[in-house]
């Protein structure tokens, strides 16, 4: 005869609230944790990288744009099974003759499930230009909510100047990344907790700044558009903010495009984007896109 004692030895016990994170490119198998039937996932696409510059060419060249954000709610899983999630790689930065590359696609359960988009690589500037364009986010199953935002592009000035642009934010929870413009164009500002754009460089130093990427634990603030030449985009809902220093141009974790590089003699190569990432959240009374949703 089984006991009172025995049967609360033997049933399983609910799960109390939890979260993992995984910021680093690959493929993954995530274990739904015993107890747990419902989750919340968050997936950031990997930014654009940059072009960099010839010295026979005085043009500017594009930055990446940023990547994607989607956040999905009410996703049912079965304890004890695996489940398929891929982090996609900021995109590499190119010299002159390829464009950088874009940013890999961050996604959970299937590639075509719940997708966010990696942003688009930049390449050279002529006086009609060559436009990068953000990464964007999908949802193909029936779940409860879900929603994001559009990675910031980077856009051709209609007076062009031939500095290079800076890279774009990464998507927001509620809004899409600041895009970046060449000079005499200013980036753009994120909206609904999405990064800001990074600002253009000049005709002497080339580089533009890397975009403001975002972060992973719920909608916040939005990050502000690169103020001056050459100051990267700031990073919105706790993401970091784009790079400009020598040699690495690179878009803000996670997620936002890397500078591009125009005539410049500390610099060849266009700025790496910022990687993505994918966090998964569980436990009563948590959902994104800002419920709970910091670690407990």
């Amino acid at each position: 005869m089984t006991t009172i004692r025995q049967m609360f030895l033997t049933y399983p016990k609910a799960a109390g609230a939890g979260q993992v994170e995984y910021t680093t490119p690959g493929s993954y198998s995530w274990q739904a944790p015993v107890g747990v039937t419902s989750v919340c996932v968050v997936c950031v696409g990997g930014g654009g990288g940059g072009q960099g510059y010839t010295s026979n060419l005085a043009y500017g060249f594009m930055g990446g744009a940023g990547g994607g954000l989607v956040w999905c709610n009410d996703i049912p899983v079965t304890p004890g099974s695996y489940y398929n999630l891929n982090v996609g790689s900021g995109g590499a930065g190119r010299s002159y003759g390829t464009f950088g590359d874009a940013g890999g696609n961050s996604w959970f359960i299937a590639s075509n499930d719940i997708v966010a988009e990696g942003g688009g690589g930049g390449g050279l500037l002529f006086g009609n230009g060559t436009s990068a364009t953000g990464g964007g986010y999908s949802v193909s199953g029936s779940y409860g909510t879900y929603g994001g935002g559009n990675g910031g592009s980077t856009i051709v000035s209609t007076s062009w100047t031939g500095a290079s642009s800076g890279g774009g934010g990464a998507g927001g929870y509620s809004g899409n990344g600041g895009n970046s413009y060449n000079a005499p164009d200013s980036p753009d500002s994120g909206s609904g907790g999405g990064g800001g754009g990074g600002h253009y460089g000049d005709t002497t130093s080339g580089a533009g700044a890397g975009g403001g990427g975002v972060g992973l634990q719920g909608q916040g603030s939005s990050g502000a558009a690169g103020s001056g030449v050459g100051v990267g985009g700031g990073g919105g809902s706790g993401g970091a903010t784009g790079s400009y220093i020598s040699g690495a141009l690179a878009g803000g974790a996670y997620g936002a495009g890397g500078g591009g590089v125009g005539i410049s003699t500390v610099q060849t190569v266009g700025g790496t984007g910022g990687g993505g990432a994918v966090r998964i959240i569980w436990g009563a009374g948590r959902a994104f896109p800002s419920t709970n949703t910091a670690d407990v």
